[in-house]
């Protein structure tokens, strides 16, 4: 499949997950901004994907970024950040989403797992109360966040800024 033909949008995207799990599939759903792809996200999305056989990935529109992590970001614009998600190999799918958190996602599209990364607790998933809801089990999956856009971006200025 071409990497932008993963990129669906919430109608077709839920019409394909009901498909994958009625074959028997484990669905599950990451989420992010994803604006500098860096090793922490891929090691989350193996990760993520290492839960079930399915992974769906739910990528922050460019206003959402904008508001979760303000001026200046995000960095690549949405539909180029979809695109290297989409591209890696561990991933099936990928959504834009414009809301601050993936409640709404998780309500419509019902994924059997949502994975968060080692910066959450079971305890701190902002989502937590919706996927319980909703019977969809949480995982917390990656490495431990020694890494960051945030960090990324810090570095490049210093060395660009001397």
């Amino acid at each position: 499949m071409d990497t932008r033909e993963k990129i669906l949008n919430c109608s077709a995207l839920g019409r394909r997950l009901r498909e994958e799990q009625s074959n028997g599939r484990t669905v599950v759903m990451a989420n992010g901004c994803f604006d500098i792809l860096h090793a922490g996200h891929v090691r989350y999305l193996e990760g993520a994907r290492g839960e079930g056989d399915c992974l769906i990935v739910a990528v922050n529109s460019d206003a959402s970024v904008r508001k979760l992590k303000g001026p200046g970001r995000p960095i690549l614009p949405e539909q180029a950040r979809a695109e290297l998600v989409a591209a890696l190999r561990c991933v099936d799918y990928v959504v834009i989403f414009g809301e601050d958190n993936v409640e709404a996602l998780l309500r419509e599209l019902r994924p059997d797992v949502h994975a968060k990364g080692t910066d959450y607790t079971a305890e701190t998933v902002p989502e937590r109360t919706i996927a319980a809801e909703c019977g969809i089990r949480v995982a917390i999956v990656g490495d431990p966040k020694s890494h960051s856009t945030r960090d990324l971006l810090r570095k490049i200025r210093e060395t660009v800024h001397g």
